[in-house]
């Protein structure tokens, strides 16, 4: 008969046990030196091991021969109870047993000896299910059980359980896994199994089981059962996936304010017979971790990403503010709890959700208004300093509208925006970080950011001139008029320059020609 991966894998020894080392480390102390508990509460999310846990500790207490506080797994009580059939274990699911005639019956047992091991252990899953009455019941039991009793209560909703149980247990709380430890648990069950399984697609498996490694596992399994090899796309696949590029192009349409674009692509979605549902989830989550790379001083600590994945959130990311980043996720988190309250009409509130994002006037919600009210200040700080704003205009991209526009041997203009510098150029300070500036070009510019991204940025010692020095087309671009009037506002929206900066762009083998011409004379 087939065993599922999850069940065959489950770890037999504390040792075993992946990701919670802070508990497994105190459990086998305490069995190692006689002094368990006599309850324990194990909470934490599903898949994370509070079971497996309870039944290894249900074991060590028992074992004949246990090794550093882990059950040794040949005695005849670990093989009793790894068979299921010790009498002196009982499990109990609270979610089917919840009533309080179950807990008292579980009580009178106890005050028994045990038929054939050294104790008896209750292992009552789901607890958070009992009754109130059936929480009154055990209680008393829990507070003072006879010595040869163990209870050990699993949940994953420890709010809903009474203070006065939580308070006579020895609590712990399992954390959600690591991506890159579930990944690599992952690998060593394809090598066991002989499932080819590539990096990228044990990365998204760990992804998308959300830190439970018995989810992670069982989705290996329904990846593998054909076979083949279980690549990223396969996995996008079998699980309805759209991947992370879908996610940053939809979101790009939105800055760009594409309405039909986006209309399209909920089209897409639907007529592939993926979940639009899920779909939804990976814009939250997408949204999520754009607030974390633009916002976060350590971005790459909080997102368990690829490289080329942490380049595609970094450019999509740029080109929004935090207010209007609030005010989507607003949106999409108002429209997944609409989803599950009324499944029927999903398509619909995907676009009426996607249209407001790209329209926040068209939204009466204070985090909408917040976006129009910073839209607005930049506008009032730009007058300000005395630039003309224009109308935003919805910018509907080309295939290439760069090349369209301007062709690749066309020559830099080096002159500033605003006024030529001196000859003889100030002390610079390199600008590391131009995320904000990026978030802050106008509708009609977007698209400077990716050549500003890989350009060497930097300003005078007074704020009042911009260098920049980008590859010869980037330059080409950055160097028209128009593009440097847009940098220029941008970087003093985002303070970078001290307000409207002169703007001095250069390919960067005419800077590195400058730079040598001015250590020769100094040489």
């Amino acid at each position: 008969m087939h065993q599922a991966l999850y069940r065959k894998y489950r770890p037999q020894t504390f040792d075993d046990v992946y990701g919670q080392g802070h508990i497994t480390d105190v459990l086998r102390y305490e069995v190692e030196h006689g002094s368990v508990s006599h309850a324990y509460l194990f909470c934490g999310s599903r898949g994370t091991g509070k079971t497996t846990c309870a039944k290894i500790l249900a074991r060590a207490v028992n074992c004949e021969n246990p090794t550093h506080g882990s059950p040794c797994g040949q005695c005849a009580a670990c093989r009793e109870i790894a068979a299921g059939t010790a009498t002196d274990v009982i499990e109990m699911d609270a979610a089917s047993n919840n009533g309080v005639d179950a807990i008292r019956q579980i009580c009178d047992e106890a005050t028994y000896t045990p038929a054939a091991l050294q104790k008896k252990v209750y292992i009552i899953d789901e607890v958070h299910m009992l009754s109130q009455g059936a929480f009154n019941a055990l209680l008393k039991t829990i507070e003072e059980p006879p010595e040869h009793v163990v209870f050990i209560l699993a949940t994953t909703e420890l709010q809903k359980l009474p203070a006065t149980i939580i308070s006579r247990c020895q609590r712990f709380d399992f954390y959600r896994i690591d991506v890159k430890v579930i990944a690599e648990r992952l690998h060593h069950i394809a090598q066991n199994e002989q499932i080819v399984l590539s990096d990228d697609a044990a990365t998204l498996l760990a992804r998308q089981a959300q830190g439970g490694m018995r989810d992670a596992i069982g989705l290996l399994e329904l990846c593998g059962a054909g076979g083949a090899e279980v690549s990223a796309d396969q996995v996008q696949n079998i699980l309805g996936l759209s991947g992370y590029d879908a996610a940053a192009k939809a979101l790009t349409y939105v800055a760009q304010e594409n309405i039909s674009a986006l209309f399209g692509i909920v089209a897409e979605v639907v007529s592939s017979a993926k979940d639009i549902s899920v779909y939804w989830q990976e814009l939250l989550s997408f949204v999520r971790d754009m607030l974390i790379c633009k916002y976060a001083e350590n971005a790459a600590a909080y997102l368990d990403l690829t490289a080329q994945e942490m380049e595609t959130l970094s450019a999509t990311a740029a080109q929004f503010t935090m207010p209007r980043l609030i005010h989507i996720c607003g949106l999409l988190d108002e429209a997944a709890a609409k989803m599950v309250r009324v499944p029927a009409t999903k398509r619909m509130t995907a676009e009426l959700a996607l249209l407001k994002m790209c329209r926040p006037q068209l939204d009466v919600s204070p985090e909408a208004l917040a976006a129009r009210v910073s839209a607005l200040e930049d506008k009032l700080a730009l007058l300000d300093m005395g630039a003309s704003v224009a109308r935003p205009q919805q910018n509907i991209p080309k295939e290439d509208p760069v090349r369209e526009e301007i062709p690749t041997d066309k020559p830099v203009k080096e002159e500033a925006a605003h006024s030529a510098p001196s000859t003889n150029e100030p002390t610079l300070e390199n600008v590391r970080d131009i995320s904000e500036a990026l978030s802050r070009l106008d509708d009609s510019h977007k698209s400077l950011a990716g050549f500003l991204s890989q350009a060497d940025i930097s300003t005078s010692a007074d704020g009042q001139t911009l260098y920049i020095a980008a590859e010869g087309f980037a330059a080409a671009m950055l160097g028209q008029p128009d593009a440097k009037e847009a940098i220029a506002q941008a970087f003093a929206l985002a303070k970078i320059t001290d307000g409207k900066a002169a703007v001095t762009v250069k390919t960067k083998a005419a800077a590195a020609k400058h730079a040598a011409d001015e250590i020769g004379k100094l040489l």
